[in-house]
């Protein structure tokens, strides 16, 4: 593998040369006033991003497994019932770890490449007249089968069912990236990483909680210690953390929210739509198909690219990286050999996201495929060419 060429698996991502210098600093006193100048715009920001005025932020040395240890074990007590839907390989570790830690998950199977389908969950809700279900655990960006869901549709099923269920949301592979409305979707809480929109090094676990989340960690039974929100939000009083913190990565995390509020919201929300586009124009010239079922349904993070039937996707993923030195990211679980992702998020551009687009390409024509050199290349120039970057900024 290439530390020069780009990388293109939906995160770890590409890493600013800005951003990897603000992580490499000298040690600090953090229990001086010094650290409470990295951590109160870290807050400030990343609350920005989620577009919420009131949602509390919480930083743990993790990744975004940890933060959703953090929703779960700071809610929720054993045997709580929870409600979710398991349509891809995230959504299935996270009912895993609900399992693992003595909650009654009510799942939802849902093929993967489908949505998240709301209409079932408004039924399940509306039936659960007892008001039994404590949380329904949505996953925004399906990062394995490159599927972005309606949470504004579930947030809709919850109210249509009159049900006071939490509202939790693995956002990793989308905020930062994609448009995400804490607020106004009426999450509960919000679960992402340092790794991809944010565009640093894994590490961080970047967790929102809303007022009801957090008065429901006053009753919560399950046992926590290193993901406690109390021992944070009393760290956080006094400008410090309740044990040491991950200076470095979040110095970086200072200045990604930054370079991400400088570059405007929509804006970078229309630039990944704007590379995703090109991606898909490609996949279509290669007369392939992509794993999600609708392009309503196309995330514009990651896209995972169907193989014909007797392929085997992963062959084209190792061959990227040891002829090319290029990293694509493979299957996971169901479509495990199936489908191979481009990714397409973070620190990228459509110049970037070409030579991924080449580099695909000349593997497939490698093993065999019938692929013509140059179509999605020429396919996605014509998509970049055609649609200035000003013209798909999206509503802030």
């Amino acid at each position: 593998m290439s530390a020069q060429n780009p990388v293109f698996i939906p995160g770890p991502t590409n890493m600013p040369e800005a951003i990897r210098k603000a992580c490499d600093m000298a040690t600090i006193d953090h229990r001086s006033p010094v650290f409470g100048e990295i951590l109160a715009p870290c807050l400030a920001n990343v609350r920005t991003i989620l577009k919420s005025d009131s949602a509390q932020i919480f930083l743990f040395p993790s990744t975004g497994t940890g933060g959703w240890e953090t929703a779960l074990t700071n809610t929720l007590s054993p045997g709580d019932r929870v409600l979710a839907a398991r349509n891809g390989m995230f959504s299935h570790r996270w009912i895993d770890m609900c399992l693992r830690h003595g909650l009654n998950v009510e799942v939802v199977e849902t093929p993967w490449g489908a949505g998240l389908p709301a209409d079932r969950f408004e039924e399940i809700l509306t039936a659960d007249k007892g008001h039994e279900i404590k949380a329904v655990l949505a996953t925004h960006n399906e990062t394995a089968t490159g599927v972005r869901s309606d949470i504004a549709g579930v947030r809709k099923a919850l109210d249509a069912a009159g049900h006071p269920a939490l509202l939790f949301v693995d956002g990793v592979s989308s905020i930062a990236s994609m448009d995400f409305r804490f607020d106004e979707w009426g999450v509960d809480v919000a679960v992402t990483g340092s790794q991809k929109g944010f565009m640093l090094p894994a590490g961080l676990a970047i967790v929102g909680f809303s007022r009801r989340a957090v008065e429901a960690s006053a009753n919560a039974g399950l046992p926590r210690t290193f993901f406690d929100i109390k021992d944070m939000e009393t760290g956080y009083a006094a400008n410090g953390f309740p044990y040491t913190p991950p200076v470095g990565l979040m110095n970086g995390l200072r200045l990604a929210t930054e370079m991400l509020l400088d570059e405007g919201l929509g804006t970078v929300f229309g630039r990944h739509h704007r590379i995703a586009e090109g991606v898909r124009a490609a996949v279509r010239a290669w007369g392939l198909e992509l794993c999600a079922q609708s392009p309503d349904l196309y995330s514009d993070t990651v896209s995972a690219i169907k193989t014909p039937d007797g392929v085997n996707a992963t062959d084209i993923v190792t061959h990227a990286a040891s002829t090319y030195g290029v990293a694509f990211g493979t299957g996971l679980g169901e479509v495990a050999g199936k489908v191979f992702r481009i990714g397409h998020l973070g620190s990228l551009t459509d110049v970037m996201a070409l030579s991924g687009i080449a580099t695909a390409e000349m593997c497939m024509a490698d093993l065999g495929l019938d692929v013509t050199l140059g179509a999605g290349v020429a396919a996605a120039q014509d998509y970049y060419r055609s649609t200035p970057a000003a013209s798909v900024r999206q509503a802030a």
